[in-house]
Order: structure tokens, then sequence, then C-alpha cells
């Protein structure tokens, strides 16, 4: 049977593992801020004009085109006001605590795909400080 089968028992333990984060009350909780910023309008737009300014920045700075004092300024400002809303802010909170437990699952699985074992508190503290690959790498340090 293929591990992939609907019926196998790593597909049955990877529903477990979601519906145990589906019912974790903190899940619940970043849920709710997610949703809280979706709908409100005011947040949405004030986070979308600052990433979109903060992209225009980075890609002028990346060219070679050295930014104004001025529109560092400005920047900041709008930077700062979008901190200083709480459903933004909660939302940036939430989006980052999900991104963070996203990727420390998938770097789970990802070494034990590579390791053929389940691994250990070290693995994963190599893994995490780089090792001499970056972290995942296959051995040596010849990457």
């Amino acid at each position: 049977m293929s591990m992939l089968a609907d019926d196998s028992a790593v597909m049955t333990k990877a529903r477990e593992l979601c519906a145990e984060i589906a019912n974790d009350s903190r899940f619940a909780e970043l849920q709710k801020d997610v949703e809280a910023f979706m709908n409100n309008d005011e947040a949405k737009l004030m986070y979308q004009s600052v990433h979109e300014r903060g992209s225009e920045l980075h890609q002028k700075q990346h060219a070679g085109v050295e930014l104004g004092a001025a529109e560092i300024r400005e920047f900041e400002e709008a930077r700062d006001e979008l901190m200083n809303n709480g459903v933004a802010k909660s939302f940036m909170d939430a989006q980052g605590e999900l991104e963070t437990l996203q990727k420390a699952i998938g770097q789970y699985v990802g070494l034990t795909l590579e390791l053929g074992r389940v691994p250990t508190a070290d693995d994963l503290a190599e893994a995490q400080g780089g090792g001499c690959c970056g972290g995942g790498g296959g051995g040596g340090c010849g990457c």
C-alpha cells in the first residue's frame, strides 16, 4: 500500500496531527486574529499600503538608488502607525506564529525523510543552527 493512500497509517497520522492543530486553543486564538484583520478594511488597507511602499523602497535600494530622508521618514511613520493598529499588529503576530509552526513541522518531517528516523533534539538544533550546509544538507561539507 502506498504511504499516500487515504487509508494508510501515514495519512491517518497526518490527519490526526491536523486535527490536533485545528482543535488547539492557541490556534483558535490565532484564527480569530486573522479573521478580525480580514474583516477590518482600514487595517487591511494600512497593511497593504505599508507592504507595497516597503517593496518599492527595497527595489529602489536594490537598484542602487539612494533613498531620500523624507521617503524613509514617511515609510517609518506609516509602519509605526500600522504597528499601533491593534488589529493589524495581532494579525502580523498571528501570521508569524503560524508560519513558525508550519516551518517547524515541515522541518521535523523533512529531517525524518532525510535521516530515515525520528529526529532528535540535537538533529533539530543542528538543522536550525545551519550546520556546515545550512541545515538539511546531506552529510559532509562538500555542499
